[in-house]
Order: C-alpha cells, then sequence, then structure tokens
C-alpha cells in the first residue's frame, strides 16, 4: 500500500479548518498532518512536519496566505511545497498574487467536498490545479496587473498547435475539453502541456496560464 497523502489545512476560520480536517480525513488515501490558523503557523507547521499540500487561505493574521504561499513555493525556495489556495473569489482580490507566489492551484470554499478532495490529490500528483469556471475571469481581472513577457511564444519556438494548446489552457480548458476541441486524444494533449511548459520552462498549468496573459495570447 501507497503512503496517504499528508496534508496541512490553513485556515483562521475553525469551522471551516474543521470541516475540512474531516472531509480530508475521511478518505483512505488522504490524512490530515496538521492544521493552523495563519500564514507564519503554516510555514512554521510545514518546516517540521513536511506535509504533501497545504490547504492554505489567503486572508488570515499574523501571516497572510500569499507571503505563506511564496514562503514555502516561491521561486529560490529549496524544497517546495504544494500549496493548494482556498478562496473566497468575489470578495478575495489576491488569488492572482498567490498563484505568482507558487501555489500550484486554486479552488472557491464554496466548492463541493469532492473537489477539494479532487484539488488534493491532483496538486499531490505534481499537476496544477485551475478552477475551469473562474480561471479566466480571475487571470483576466488581474491581466492589467501582469507586465509583458520578455520573450514571446515564438522566440522559444513553440509551434502552431503549441500556441493553440497554450491559448486553450488560458481560457481555463481541461485536458479533456482541449482533446475535444482541436479532436485529438488525451494523451497527445498532455504531451503537447508537457513540450510547453519544458520550451517556455515553466513549472505548471498556472505559470502557463500566468504566461500567457503577460505574452498577450489570452484576454
Amino acid at each position: 500500500m501507497t503512503a496517504p497523502i499528508r496534508v496541512l489545512v490553513c485556515d483562521d476560520q475553525a469551522l471551516i479548518r474543521t470541516g475540512f480536517a474531516t472531509i480530508i480525513d475521511a478518505q483512505p488515501d488522504l490524512e490530515v498532518a496538521g492544521e493552523c490558523g495563519d500564514g507564519r503557523a503554516a510555514v512554521d507547521l510545514a518546516g517540521r512536519l513536511h506535509p504533501d499540500v497545504v490547504v492554505m487561505d489567503v486572508r488570515m493574521p499574523v501571516l497572510d496566505g500569499i507571503t505563506a504561499t511564496r514562503m514555502l513555493a516561491g521561486a529560490g525556495v529549496a524544497r517546495p511545497v504544494k500549496v493548494l489556495v482556498v478562496t473566497t473569489f468575489n470578495l478575495d482580490e489576491y488569488v492572482y498574487e498567490a498563484l505568482r507566489a507558487g501555489a500550484s492551484g486554486f479552488l472557491l470554499k464554496d466548492a463541493p467536498p469532492a473537489q477539494l478532495l479532487h484539488g488534493i490529490r491532483t496538486v499531490a500528483s505534481g499537476a496544477a490545479l485551475l478552477a475551469p469556471e473562474v480561471t479566466r475571469q480571475l487571470v483576466g481581472r488581474y491581466a492589467s496587473r501582469i507586465r509583458p513577457a520578455e520573450g514571446t511564444p515564438d522566440d522559444v519556438g513553440l509551434t502552431p498547435r503549441e500556441l493553440e494548446v497554450l491559448r486553450l489552457i488560458a481560457n481555463g480548458l481541461s485536458n479533456s475539453e482541449i482533446a475535444a476541441a482541436l479532436v485529438i486524444s488525451q494523451e497527445t494533449v498532455k504531451t503537447y502541456v508537457s513540450r510547453i511548459l519544458t520550451k517556455l520552462d515553466l513549472r505548471d498549468r498556472v505559470q502557463a496560464v500566468v504566461y500567457a496573459y503577460r505574452a498577450g495570447l489570452a484576454t
């Protein structure tokens, strides 16, 4: 048997924190490694407990989730931790910054339990998770803040089909939706996504979306 995915839950609302922990602990392949109510505690606990995934709120006392995410998963971190941001989209104006800080994805706090569990497993596997229903609104809302990319996709040699896949990623389509749109297999889509990330030196799908907006490939 494989070891369960160990999750650190960080949210300043005890009711939400307990709810998440209960849902996670009920799964045979997941376990709660720890709980905390602010970003500073999350950074400290992650250093001691070495969780596979941190479920991170954004607005918290002592240290906010964005800064904590940057400290756990940002550029230059020797042993980055996978962070899944959970947020109330209509109230939170800092989700884009959290993703740039190194988060592997985000979910809405009112997402059903199955989506939370899927998100944790997806992020733990090394993939990125973007909630398709809000990806375009989320990144598009902050597009004006994004500095132009230093290089364009043409500079790094993306093929026309790879550019097409990148645009669809930026618009929030999943691999299965991209496969249907381009009439190709999901395995072929995965190959294209892998090539795009390698050529652009990007860590995951989240960074691909940010890059696409910076390069003017999506609006």
